[in-house]
């Protein structure tokens, strides 16, 4: 009698949800940065840095959806 294989995780899958982890706060992080340079460069402080903090925080939520909806697309049954 053969004792069955363990199911062996699907890697690709964990991939993708470590990197929907990392995209709300990498656009955060990202948007911070322009704002705080372009407002150095422009001496418009501290409007450019929170326009571009705001624009960083839509981006990584419409980002997370948009991954977050892939996913629960793939999971979902075929019925």
């Amino acid at each position: 009698m053969t004792v069955p294989k363990p199911p062996r995780p699907n890697f690709r899958k964990i991939a993708d949800l470590s990197s929907v982890v990392l995209m709300l706060p990498s656009s955060i992080i990202v948007g911070l940065f322009m704002g705080y340079t372009l407002d150095r460069w422009l001496g418009t402080r501290p409007w450019l840095l929170l326009i571009f903090t705001v624009l960083g925080i839509v981006s990584g939520l419409l980002s997370l959806i948009r991954a977050l909806s892939k996913y629960n697309k793939d999971q979902s049954p075929d019925v």
